[in-house]
């Protein structure tokens, strides 16, 4: 056998093993929230060892097991249908998330234009000040952005943490690479017709990086849709907080809830990577990006 070819058997047969092991934690959440009470705290109660399990205590290690005995959706309708804090969690984290999103990727397509395609004075240091910001992790802004904050009086509103994530840099960055590679013709070919910046943006740039546009709008859905400390430190109001603070309050007591609500809280992360995956490879490799 070719070495190339054994090569790239014994890297898929790696990738492969190692998407397995990734998927073992979904896997076992969404089988889970399949298990009645009784079965998930059999499986997975360490504080009932001490109760044989002939008389319903837990066995002395984690049962980990892929398939319930009993398909049962008790979870989910008390998840969904007696729990209305869940709901009104899960649409907290819409309306944080929604605004966050559209926001960044309007401003990031205006400021990537201007840095790829328009020549003003100090265009290069502004964009290096851009990927310093990048470096830096949220808790290092964090006192500053809570000073800012408690002076406009935002303390405890939503605006709180839609204004910063509007305008993060990573958009910039990815979107500005991606713009790098469009040939300048197009553009050069729509200004001999007459057309100007925000035509030449609209008309010709912005279809050109639509995967761009897909990638970056399924990784900032990723990313402030499981977002912990922003609204832990800036939403002291439980009724403003996402369904991301509401996971970490769930009990042991409860962990059939837990798990459903966790099964539920993975939905929407995977429909929207389902959803745009193929702009999503392409304009990951299109910007760029390593890692």
């Amino acid at each position: 056998m070719p070495r190339g070819i054994l090569s790239k058997i014994v890297a898929t047969l790696i990738a492969c093993a190692v998407a397995l092991v990734i998927s073992v934690p979904i896997v076992l959440t969404i089988t889970g929230s399949l298990m009645t009470t009784q079965e998930i705290g059999r499986n997975y109660d360490l504080l009932g060892v001490m109760v044989p399990v002939s008389q319903g205590g837990a066995d002395a290690f984690v049962n980990l097991k892929l398939l319930p005995d009993w398909l049962s959706f008790g979870q989910y309708a008390q998840v969904l249908l007696q729990s209305p804090k869940y709901l009104h969690m899960f649409w907290n984290s819409v309306w944080l998330v929604a605004p966050i999103v559209a926001g960044q990727v309007v401003c990031a397509t205006l400021a990537a234009y201007a840095f790829a395609r328009l020549r003003f004075v100090g265009r290069d240091v502004l964009f290096f000040v851009y990927l310093l910001t990048m470096l830096m992790p949220f808790q290092v802004t964090l006192v500053p952005n809570y000073l800012v904050m408690t002076e406009l009086g935002l303390q405890n509103h939503e605006a709180a943490l839609i204004l910063p994530g509007i305008f993060g840099a990573f958009g910039v960055f990815m979107l500005r690479q991606f713009m790098a590679y469009i040939p300048r013709v197009y553009s050069e070919a729509a200004k001999v017709d007459g057309a100007g910046p925000a035509t030449i943006l609209l008309r010709v740039v912005v279809p050109l990086v639509r995967p761009g546009l897909a990638a970056l709008t399924v990784l900032l859905f990723v990313d402030y849709w499981n977002m912990i400390e922003q609204p832990l430190i800036f939403l002291h109001d439980d009724a403003k907080q996402p369904l991301s603070l509401y996971l970490a309050q769930i009990n042991k007591e409860a962990r059939g809830i837990g798990f459903a609500a966790s099964a539920l809280y993975m939905a929407p992360a995977v429909l929207v990577f389902l959803y745009g995956e193929s702009y999503f490879v392409e304009g990951i490799q299109l910007s760029g990006i390593k890692g």
